[in-house]
């Protein structure tokens, strides 16, 4: 199966930090943690996988040309909520998703602007 090219899984990236965005803009961290329905939880952990699968498939040429990306930081929140899924604090989610988030958004439109991905920046 062919490698896919590094814009396609910034493009994936962009639209999880977008996603994330969406899902938390009108929570609390309150509302976030202790709602009785989980479907916001469960949707803004699987953007997080995505943003970290996205992040470890990037080549390293890619990664090099853009350090000031927290690379392997995205990857490790991936395996962490995939392999320690019973061990997810939820605070800490949170956290990613509303601090974490919006700076890897903004990073990641840049390397798409730089890339030439500009039409995935959404």
């Amino acid at each position: 199966m062919p490698k896919r090219p590094d814009v396609l899984y910034l493009a994936d990236m962009a639209e999880a930090t977008g996603e994330i965005a969406y899902f938390v803009s009108d929570l609390t961290e309150e509302a976030f943690i202790g709602a009785p329905d989980s479907r916001t939880r469960r949707a803004v952990l699987q953007c997080l996988i995505v943003l970290g699968e996205a992040a470890a498939r990037l080549s390293q040429d890619l990664r090099d040309r853009h350090p000031q990306v927290d690379w392997r930081g995205v990857a490790d929140m991936r395996n962490f909520v995939v392999h320690q899924y019973f061990g997810i604090t939820w605070p800490i989610v949170w956290a990613t998703a509303t601090r974490n988030v919006p700076t890897l958004a903004a990073q990641i439109r840049d390397v798409l602007d730089q890339e030439g991905g500009t039409q995935f920046s959404g």
